[in-house]
């Protein structure tokens, strides 16, 4: 199914969430030599600690979507502030209206409409304002963030998709202290989605908007 789409956009609140939620996805999609673009919403400046330098995580974003082989060219990184979505929601709207009217996707990734993230729940939310006519839409899974989350699609991982994954989130040095940004929690989780369709590794989304051409 996956054949279908041609040009895709990965939603990602802050910088590392599109790595989070669909990294080893990317990493396939790439390598099906689709177009695939990551709009980054924060850099997130204010979570910054131990005096790190405030471009620290969008040179880890650049870093980690090279190794998912994403051209810089269609790296996009805005600078709304971190937590503070749901204040900024109608320019991020606006931003997004802008993204469908440029790139014209036809397969969008964003965060749960359940996630608790505040500023996770906006971009959902305002995604699917954004892109509800014309674009099939999955959301994808943050354990750590969903207290539910509806598992109606599965995306199965090779084992070089799952490393790509796994060594784009290397990149975030300044993340590494989350027990979640362990390659070893990556790849457990791959594999427990994966177990559930008979597949030795998978990614699952729910789908939120499915539009068949």
């Amino acid at each position: 199914m996956l054949s279908q789409f041609k040009t895709v956009l990965i939603l990602a609140p802050h910088t590392d969430d599109g790595e989070f939620g669909c990294g080893g996805t990317v990493a396939k999609l790439i390598d099906m030599k689709k177009k695939v673009y990551y709009a980054a919403f924060s850099s997130c400046e204010k979570s910054l600690i131990n005096g790190r330098r405030s471009d620290t995580l969008v040179k880890e974003l650049k870093k980690a979507t090279q190794i998912l082989k994403i051209p810089p060219s269609r790296v996009i990184v805005k600078n709304f502030e971190v937590r503070c979505f749901e204040r900024d929601r109608q320019e991020i709207l606006e931003e997004m209206v802008l993204l469908k009217r440029d790139l014209s996707p036809d397969l969008v990734f964003l965060p749960s409409p359940k996630d608790l993230h505040q500023d996770h729940a906006t971009v959902a939310c305002e995604g699917l304002r954004a892109f509800k006519l014309s674009t099939t839409i999955l959301g994808y899974e943050m354990p750590w963030n969903n207290l539910t989350f509806d598992t109606t699609c599965f995306i199965c991982l090779t084992e070089k998709n799952l490393q790509r994954k796994i060594a784009a989130l290397k990149c975030y040095g300044s993340q590494s202290n989350r027990f979640y940004a362990k390659g070893e929690y990556v790849k457990s989780l791959a594999i427990t989605r994966g177990a559930q369709v008979g597949a030795r590794y998978a990614e699952t989304f729910e789908v939120l908007r499915w539009i068949i051409p």
